[in-house]
């Protein structure tokens, strides 16, 4: 069921006003004990949802997101509002100007209600790493959020807003998506525009909508795709329409990952509840294929190696001259060793270390050079896969959400847990997970390009399981 639609209808025959509707919402965010706000937008929401209504009160018509509740990662820019990234670096930072995929929703009359915790800078699977405490899970306090996009998945599966955008790199709204039961989709890389977003993994960065039905997911990602001179991987996408994906006729074949199945790691009930989903599909008429694919490791191991690196680079920038908390030192070069010290967290300072390690002379042949290749090895994998079927299918995480705390008592297993979304992400592939097939839900992930194969096959799966 389409909440943005449900919501439409009402707001459109007045059943409730667009006031009502906002503050209703930002009590509950301020009331939550989940701790997924970084900071509240309620003077701007507010300020929005009266037009919204004064539009409504004139006759005037509203466009299908007019009026509807979302929430934003605090990873994007919001011209004025505080962007943290839930850091302490940037704790009192404010954007000098908005993302250019908020800007679309803002443009079609999408309401912003919060900025949300986040593992810091996107740095961690669990979004304990985060100055606003720990993120917790919407079904089970007591476990994690999932990373790094917790504060968005969670604030969607407790309904405090209709729809979030989160940030996914190497899996940041599948897996909080898969942990907390709602629809998380990374986009094709390129499909939407990553300006604004503050950037860990440039090449593999991607804009992403958690949301409650398919259909949202549907109507959120066609808003906010199309090409950005901003942003040159970007890239003239075809709007997905509601009808084309009712029908998943033309899907024939689909493929899963048998190494990903028979891994010591995965979590046995996991494994058995996959492998059901898998039969209930056969059973339909689809011819279902067991492909082969790098081992965890070695995927694991690839998109940290490119990951570091590039977040190295990218924060860089960050040293208190420009931008950030600055504490002074006895020089220059002391500042900016203090200041970076002191500001970023643990996991952060970890993963900046890495990658100046792996680029390192000496280093980079030996690492990076062979990260790169791997990839270019994954891809091409990909493509091979893409002529034999035409939707792979894979758990989104080996294992259910662990308990606050246990994360960062195991760092191999925080990385570990990415070991099912981090290949799609290398791949740059279109990739939804769905709360259906395992406890932490399935991912749908097609050929490049193909986002519309797999809301498709979302839709049918809703069905079928």
């Amino acid at each position: 069921m389409s909440q943005i639609r449900k919501i439409h209808t009402q707001l459109k025959n007045k059943e409730i006003t667009c006031t009502k509707l906002v503050q209703d919402r930002l009590d509950l965010l301020k009331q939550n004990t989940h701790n997924t706000v970084n900071s509240l937008l309620d003077e701007s929401a507010l300020a929005l949802a009266k037009k919204v209504d004064a539009k409504i009160e004139n006759g005037e018509t509203i466009g299908l997101l007019e009026g509807i509740p979302f929430g934003i990662k605090d990873v994007y820019m919001l011209q004025g509002t505080y962007t943290t990234a839930s850091s302490d670096l940037l704790k009192k930072y404010k954007s000098p100007y908005t993302a250019t995929a908020i800007q679309k929703l803002l443009d079609a009359g999408a309401i912003p209600l919060a900025k949300e915790n986040c593992d810091s800078f996107g740095h961690g699977s669990s979004s304990e790493n985060t100055i606003f405490g720990a993120v917790k899970n919407a079904i089970h306090p007591e476990f994690v959020g999932g990373g790094s996009s917790g504060g968005s998945a969670v604030n969607v599966a407790k309904d405090f807003t209709v729809f979030s955008i989160g940030g996914d790199t190497g899996g940041s709204v599948r897996q909080p998506a898969g942990y907390n039961n709602v629809f998380g989709l990374k986009p094709t890389y390129g499909r939407i525009s990553r300006f604004g977003l503050m950037a860990y993994a440039s090449s593999t960065d991607c804009v992403g909508p958690i949301a409650k039905s398919i259909e949202d997911i549907r109507i959120v990602l066609n808003v906010m795709s199309g090409k950005d001179i901003k942003d040159l991987t970007t890239y003239e996408s075809q709007e997905i329409s509601e009808e084309k994906i009712l029908k998943a006729n033309d899907i024939k074949t689909v493929g899963y990952f048998k190494n990903f199945i028979e891994n010591k790691a995965i979590d046995p009930q996991i494994k058995a509840d996959f492998l059901t989903s898998i039969a209930k599909i056969k059973a339909t008429g689809i011819e279902v294929k067991a492909l082969d694919f790098f081992e965890s490791e070695t995927l694991v191991s690839t998109y940290y190696t490119l990951a570091m690196a590039e977040t190295a680079s990218n924060l860089s920038r960050l040293d208190g001259t420009n931008y950030g908390n600055r504490i002074e030192g006895k020089n220059l070069k002391d500042t900016y060793s203090i200041t970076r010290s002191e500001n970023f967290s643990e996991e952060s300072k970890r993963r900046i270390v890495g990658g100046n390690q792996v680029l390192s002379q000496g280093f980079s042949d030996e690492i990076y050079l062979k990260g790169l290749n791997l990839r270019d090895q994954i891809s091409e994998s990909f493509e091979k896969d893409f002529k034999e079927v035409d939707i792979i299918l894979s758990p989104v995480t080996p294992n259910t959400p662990p308990k606050i705390g246990d994360s960062l008592k195991d760092l191999l297993a925080m990385y570990l847990s990415d070991a099912y979304t981090v290949g799609f992400s290398l791949g740059q592939l279109p990739t939804l997970t769905i709360p259906k097939g395992t406890e932490t839900g399935m991912q749908i992930t097609a050929a490049k390009n193909n986002d519309e194969l797999v809301l498709k096959f979302a839709n049918f799966l809703k069905d079928t399981l």
